[in-house]
């Protein structure tokens, strides 16, 4: 990294950042609260804003949302008359899954021997609320904040409740911007600046079938009494084609990708696919994972193997999760992944669907002149690279939400969820030297936004 002022006061500001991070990866904050508790989320939300008021933010708040979680806010105000940027992250993480799988505890940020900082959130995204704080400590060190700033830090975004984004628009004003950089993206691999351009949009569907009043011995009655799990089993098998490609009845198979393409062979390794197993799907890796739907069974309600006994099924259920491509509205897409799932249920089963989380897809103007100023500013936070434009197969329903509010305000997302990552898997974890990039460009874009 050149060498400048405000990439000597970040440096100088790693130790500090480490230090709250870890504070911060130290709160259990998923919002499922059947799993966690609320006190967990509670401690991060009074976290963050208590950070935000040692920055001298004002009218910093708790907001309750309409799901049940709170979201933090605060306003920095800037020079009269200089723009205002919105700066968003979420302090909520996914669970840790097999905690047997980490290999150091996943609420205690580690840094192991590749110099990475382990724990659950640190890339996604606590590690992004860290790096808004460095951008902005490193500006006052250095001259002052030329914007004025508002910081969202929102506490349902794994869960897809869509409470910040109710909220936002019962409150139109409360978030409303010039720019909104939105902190929960990633660079395409360390070291290459990237600004994600689209998102895919999401919906969660939850599907219950029931055949029998009970279970049945399964050498008695089975070979005629209908199995619901087996029945669940073939409606899933009906989501895909026999290439792996998402198939929903009357859903479109999506575009292709213009841009930044991602290497096959690069991909697997990304993936940590096995030796010998294929991808799935038709098309470049970018087509489909940024630019095509994509179906995932994230979960079964089931008999364990352990424990099972020799019984036909009464009821099963499973958890389906749809991402579907800018240009596709997830309300129809919800209602085509419903009537599919009912459509395909065999035997006359008794079938039920229920919707449980939904987020539009998104798309950035990508001409505006706020990206302009993100080029040069991540320019010169990596040593003269340039900025590179990519998608991401995951979904922030809060963009579109925002891009729908304000049609006037640029939308950039960049962050720290970076493949090496592995956000949403065991073993997470954050890059420092990302981190300390990262800032420094966040920094110098909102420099060269109030000047553009």
């Amino acid at each position: 990294m050149s060498s400048n002022p405000v990439a000597e006061t970040v440096v100088s500001l790693m130790p500090r950042a480490k230090t709250e991070l870890t504070e911060l990866v130290a709160f259990a904050s998923v919002a499922d609260f059947d799993q966690f508790p609320r006190s967990e989320s509670e401690g991060a939300a009074n976290w963050v804003a208590d950070a935000l008021r040692a920055e001298g933010f004002q009218d910093v708040a708790l907001l309750d949302t309409p799901d049940g979680t709170q979201s933090v806010y605060g306003f920095l105000p800037g020079p009269e008359g200089s723009k205002t940027v919105l700066l968003y992250a979420h302090y909520d993480v996914q669970p840790p899954l097999d905690e047997a799988g980490w290999e150091t505890p996943p609420f205690e940020l580690t840094e192991r021997a590749d110099g990475r900082w382990y724990g659950r959130g640190a890339a996604d995204c606590k590690g992004g609320l860290i790096m808004h704080l460095l951008a902005l400590r490193a500006l006052k060190a250095t001259g002052g904040v030329p914007v004025g700033v508002k910081v969202i830090a929102e506490g349902s975004e794994e869960q897809g409740t869509g409470g910040l984004e109710r909220y936002a628009e019962e409150h139109p004003e409360l978030l409303a911007a010039d720019a909104i950089v939105i902190g929960d993206s990633g660079n395409f691999r360390v070291g290459v600046p990237t600004v994600t351009t689209a998102l895919r949009g999401m919906t969660l569907v939850r599907v219950q079938v029931d055949t029998l009043e009970g279970n049945l011995h399964s050498g008695q009655f089975g070979g005629a009494a209908p199995d619901a799990l087996g029945a669940l089993i073939r409606v899933l098998d009906s989501l895909r084609a026999e290439d792996g490609s998402t198939t929903v009845d009357g859903l479109t198979g999506g575009s292709s990708w213009e841009g930044l393409q991602y290497d096959e062979e690069q991909f697997r390794k990304d993936a940590k696919v096995l030796d010998g197993v294929e991808l799935i799907g038709s098309g470049t890796v970018a087509d489909r994972i940024w630019a095509r739907p994509a179906v995932t069974v994230l979960g079964i309600d089931a008999p364990p193997v352990v424990g099972a006994t020799p019984s036909v099924q009464a009821g099963a259920r499973a958890l389906v999760s749809l991402r579907v491509p800018a240009g596709v509205d997830a309300v129809e897409a919800t209602k085509l992944l419903q009537a599919h799932l009912e459509a395909h249920t065999p035997w006359g089963a008794r079938v039920s669907t229920e919707q449980i989380g939904q987020g539009q897809a998104f798309r950035a103007d990508t001409t505006s002149p706020a990206y302009a100023a993100m080029a040069e500013a991540m320019s010169a936070a990596y040593d003269g690279a340039e900025m590179q434009y990519a998608g991401q197969g995951g979904s922030i329903p809060l963009c579109n939400t925002l891009a729908s509010l304000y049609p006037r305000a640029e939308i950039l997302l960049i962050g720290l969820s970076e493949p090496e990552a592995q956000i949403h898997a065991v073993n997470e974890s954050v890059s420092p030297d990302e981190l300390e990039r990262l800032a420094v460009a966040e920094a110098l874009f909102l420099r060269n936004y109030a000047a553009s």
